[in-house]
């Protein structure tokens, strides 16, 4: 306030009172220190509102089809395993590290798939990296232990976000998706949401939920982790939880022959066909 008073209205250095004095009559007059607000319009790309539109199309297809099944699926960004305040607050007293040191500590990251019809979440955590490996054994967990509940359904819609390592143009990502929907004779369509605009995402708002959850604790160690995710009540239901060990390294490629062999099987959408992919399965061989 003082600086822009100089500058835009010419007052002397010597004409204006000391900035506690400012600070103070600006708080009298009701100018309190207040949070930044998310107000600002979210980036657009020229396709977001085709996207959106598509989207508001199949989601509630899907759910109201018997055959098809929707889930949600992404990653919680790494928590830091160990003695953190991480910011929290608590009506009781917690004593953490003085310091947070940026040293390498464990971590571990919830990743989680979740039905949007039936509020129904599974969470997967892994002190291994997110990989497109990772994602497609959750779901290959998640249909191998679950699948014999939907025995009429014959495709899985998923909302993504279309990240680094579930992008429709991921060469490893893609090709396991395609072993998947041929083992289980499955069609996945994938409908991804548009850059910026991944909170819309379903289990984005679980995230939130988690943090909320175990806001003010200290998560010492992967039992303590294990224990907040199992105990956790989302839309009135508790999830199914599982610890991956698992070690995936990152980087997996298909070799660009393999993948324009595999490319002919995707049904992109003409004009957004990064966003909307559908892979059918090939028919089973009978010996």
């Amino acid at each position: 306030m003082r600086r822009q008073l100089i500058k835009q209205k010419n007052y002397t250095d010597e004409q204006l009172p000391c900035e506690d004095t400012i600070r103070r009559k600006m708080n009298q007059l009701g100018y309190l220190v207040k949070a930044v607000q998310k107000s600002q319009p979210l980036k657009k790309i020229p396709e977001t509102d085709a996207i959106f539109a598509q989207l508001h199309k199949i989601n509630p297809t899907a759910d109201a089809d018997p055959t098809v099944l929707r889930i949600s699926w992404d990653a919680k960004a790494p928590v830091l395993v160990g003695r953190f305040c991480r910011d929290g607050v608590s009506r009781v007293i917690v004593k953490a590290w003085d310091h947070d040191f940026q040293a390498k500590h464990k971590k571990i990251t919830p990743f989680g798939i979740y039905l949007p019809a039936s509020n129904e979440l599974f969470l997967y955590l892994t002190t291994s990296k997110i990989t497109s490996d990772f994602m497609v054994d959750c779901l290959l967990d998640f249909w191998t232990t679950q699948g014999q509940r939907f025995p009429h359904v014959k495709t899985l819609v998923i909302n993504q976000d279309n990240g680094p390592e579930n992008h429709t143009r991921r060469t490893q990502f893609m090709a396991r998706l395609t072993q998947f929907v041929d083992q289980f004779q499955l069609t996945v369509q994938l409908a991804c949401y548009p850059p910026y605009h991944s909170k819309y995402n379903p289990i984005e708002r679980v995230w939130g939920a988690l943090e909320q959850h175990w806001n003010g604790a200290l998560l010492d160690s992967f039992q303590t982790i294990l224990n907040f995710a199992r105990s956790l009540l989302y839309k009135a239901k508790q999830p199914l939880v599982a610890l991956i060990e698992k070690t995936y390294p990152s980087g997996v490629k298909l070799a660009k022959k393999l993948m324009t062999a595999l490319e002919q099987r995707f049904i992109r959408l003409p004009g957004l066909d990064k966003w909307f992919v559908s892979i059918a399965p090939l028919p089973l061989v009978l010996a």
